[in-house]
């Protein structure tokens, strides 16, 4: 078989980093990609072939897809879209261009990726496409509407993409992690004091338990797990030959996928509004 290859967004930490690590070392062609020149500067020191890709920039987009193409001579076997972050905050709070910002990474930097490698794919006959959803993407939390939103989108999208693409051969797949040790809660507390006024705000007692979660260096979260169980989700979709629609990785969204379909909504409420 010949070496398959891989596109990977937001490999700078967390999720990303494991996967382009642990697949470059089972042998694929993985291209790893991050916003910043200095974290693709540290993806090549680690040794592996690395990209500058900014999903808010189309732009920057097209040029890490053709600098891809030209590595592998126009093929991509897989593309996993992970690159997100998350934005805290009472929607009431929210300015609407931090919802917009939010998008734009999450959601319209996802498609636009998609969308200029699906081509790719339907010359070559084959192709995977993995999305990073989250257990936020089916059940909602408070303070995270946000997110939840974007989250919400990549599930629509990616079940309606999964129909589109049906006869094509070009299966379309869903990661559905929940609470992941990574930099995620870092770069929500960056997001929460950059764009939310805390302190004139009805939420504000509630804000501050916020930034001690998110302060913290592990997830508070019962059932926590690392990177390492998300890309041992990743490489069963990559190498089934027939892979999952969803592939759900922690406890809780295991449980809240059962319970979503198990008790009224009043009640589910009640368990979500104690996270």
């Amino acid at each position: 078989m010949s070496t398959q290859s891989i596109l990977i967004t937001g490999c700078s930490s967390g999720i990303g980093l494991h996967a382009a690590l642990t697949l470059a070392a089972r042998g694929y062609q993985v291209f790893a990609t991050a916003r910043s020149t200095q974290d693709v500067a540290d993806l090549r020191a680690k040794g592996l072939t690395a990209y500058q890709l900014d999903l808010t920039k189309p732009e920057s987009i097209t040029q890490a897809v053709v600098q891809v193409l030209e590595e592998t001579g126009g093929g991509l076997d897989f593309l996993f879209n992970n690159g997100a972050y998350g934005q805290p905050g009472a929607l009431e709070d929210l300015p609407t261009d931090a919802l917009k910002a939010q998008f734009e990474s999450n959601v319209f930097g996802w498609h636009e990726l998609t969308k200029q490698i699906i081509p790719v794919m339907r010359r070559q006959g084959h192709g995977r496409i993995i999305q990073c959803s989250s257990v936020l993407g089916f059940v909602s939390m408070a303070y995270r509407g946000a997110y939840n939103a974007s989250k919400y989108a990549i599930e629509g999208l990616t079940d309606t993409l999964r129909l589109e693409l049906k006869t094509a051969n070009i299966d379309v797949v869903l990661i559905e992690p929940g609470p992941i040790n990574t930099q995620f809660r870092a770069n929500g507390l960056v997001a929460l004091r950059e764009n939310i006024d805390i302190d004139n705000s009805a939420h504000k007692e509630q804000y501050q338990q916020q930034i001690e979660r998110l302060a913290s260096a592990k997830s508070n979260a019962p059932f926590s797990l690392e990177p390492l169980d998300v890309t041992k989700a990743l490489i069963n979709a990559l190498e089934s030959k027939r892979p999952k629609i969803r592939y759900r990785v922690t406890l809780p969204t295991k449980l809240f996928a059962f319970l979503k379909r198990l008790l009224p909504a009043r009640w589910l409420d009640q368990l979500l509004a104690k996270g």
